[in-house]
């Protein structure tokens, strides 16, 4: 069976291209084609390039289609943050992370789609109108990086970035059934990313293997001297660490107390046990509740959200601020509340307090434990339009993401099962402790490799 330039993966675009089995063009052309006929009824992509272009790419990733979440500053092609304000807007610079990829050979083919400003975990309140879910467009994608999980989900895109607050990268990944990679914070650079909780965002890869995500990392991860929050600590070689066994690595799960169908709860029992067959230790552990964790993310994502859109206004974007969409200006009102004199001891500090103990629990935890395990989300996508029936709809569903995003850890999400009824798919969050993404990754990639959950590493498994 062959396959399509587009439905490629990373690795196999990049091998391909270095053997002149085919072009990077006619890889770029595949995609455009693509993107082209599925875009006006998934609304992934905001801008994109209509031409593939036969510019000489350094070899790393040469040449590659790569999709970028609209919220990270690209020359040539519109940053918008899906959000009225920046309709038109054309950066004036370059993101850190977008130069990275495309000094090591990406072609960044586009922007994707996203709630507004990343407000959201649906891509229903982007200006532009939603995503839709490749595996069933009935369904939502996720959110925010909703566009740049779709993109891989319907084969738009070879790769794509995307950014994470609080399951922004791992919640979409799970729902579109592929791969997310949120990083340790202060891992890559949020230099030109627009912010929206500079104390939790975090940019990453979102791809169809955890093999093309650990290559995507080797360019992305690194000290940038225009973002005083990225570490020093050096950048493992991620690949080194695809096909490596887990045999002795101790494994704590958590979470699945929480799940409410005893169907899900049977899905990640099933992955424990083939946890345990590759040789790990695997056992459940007692973890923090998460339920305080909504309240607490609530009130510090929504006061640095105040904070990070107050430049936004006319005079330098050509947009009032009445521009803003609901959901922005409930986040800034909210936001500017807590902060508030009088109010900020009762709100902000206090959900300090909270964020300190979330980050002390998962010390105990790592303590004893290699990586940690669990449910990427508390159940499959919802249809289009219901998010709204639900108050803190974002909050309610990323409860699980909340404390690792809290403590600043990376995570891998790995497709782990699909509805037979509606297509939909599960994730398996795997957590690693701080700067450790190479944990996450070995343990992530043996259980890819060992289940026929994800469909490209599949197809690669019996031969195509």
């Amino acid at each position: 069976m062959s396959v399509a330039l587009n439905e490629l993966t990373l690795r196999e675009a990049i091998d391909g291209i270095r053997a002149k089995q085919f072009s990077a063009a006619e890889v770029q052309q595949a995609v455009i084609a693509t993107v082209i006929k599925k875009n006006p009824e998934l609304n992934v992509y905001r801008d994109f390039h209509e031409t593939a272009t036969d510019e000489n790419f350094a070899e790393d990733l040469a040449g590659v289609p790569i999709a970028v979440k609209d919220n990270i500053l690209t020359p040539g092609l519109k940053t918008t943050a899906s959000s009225a304000v920046l309709t038109e807007y054309m950066p004036h610079y370059e993101a850190t992370l977008a130069k990275q990829i495309r000094e090591a050979g990406a072609f960044v083919v586009g922007k994707t789609n996203l709630d507004a400003w990343a407000h959201g975990s649906s891509t229903e309140t982007s200006a532009f109108g939603p995503t839709k879910n490749p595996l069933n467009p009935e369904y939502i994608p996720g959110g925010s990086s909703g566009g740049s999980a779709a993109a891989i989900a319907a084969d738009m895109a070879i790769a794509a970035i995307g950014t994470e607050t609080s399951g922004s990268i791992l919640g979409p990944s799970a729902w579109c059934g592929m791969v997310g990679l949120k990083p340790t914070y202060g891992r890559v650079s949020r230099y030109g990313v627009i912010a929206m909780a500079s104390s939790l965002d975090c940019p990453g890869p979102m791809t169809k293997t955890v093999e093309d995500a650990a290559i995507m990392l080797e360019y992305m991860a690194g000290q940038d001297k225009y973002d005083g929050t990225t570490s020093p600590t050096e950048v493992p070689g991620y690949r080194d660490f695809i096909g490596k066994d887990i045999k002795g690595l101790r494994i704590g799960v958590m979470y699945l107390d929480i799940l409410d169908s005893d169907e899900q709860r049977a899905v990640y029992e099933t992955a424990k046990e083939e946890l345990r067959a590759l040789g790990a230790i695997v056992e459940d552990v007692q973890a923090m509740n998460p339920e305080p964790a909504i309240g607490m993310y609530a009130v510090l994502q929504r006061s640095e959200v105040s904070s990070n859109l107050a430049r936004f206004d006319g005079i330098r974007y050509g947009e009032g601020r009445d521009a803003f969409g609901e959901e922005a200006k409930r986040r800034i009102m909210l936001g500017t509340y807590t902060l508030s004199k009088g109010y900020a001891e009762k709100y902000y500090i206090q959900a300090q307090r909270v964020r300190s103990l979330f980050i002390q629990d998962f010390t105990r935890l790592f303590a004893e434990y290699d990586v940690l395990v669990s449910p990427t989300m508390p159940g499959y996508a919802l249809k289009l339009g219901e998010s709204k029936n639900f108050a803190f709809f974002g909050e309610m569903v990323d409860k699980m993401a909340e404390p690792r995003a809290a403590a600043g850890l990376p995570a891998v999400n790995v497709p782990c099962h699909r509805d037979p009824a509606t297509n939909l798919s599960l994730g398996l969050a795997f957590t690693a402790p701080a700067f450790q993404e190479q944990l996450a990754i070995q343990v992530a990639d043996a259980y890819e490799r060992a289940t026929n959950w994800n469909p490209w590493r599949k197809r690669q498994q019996e031969g195509a």
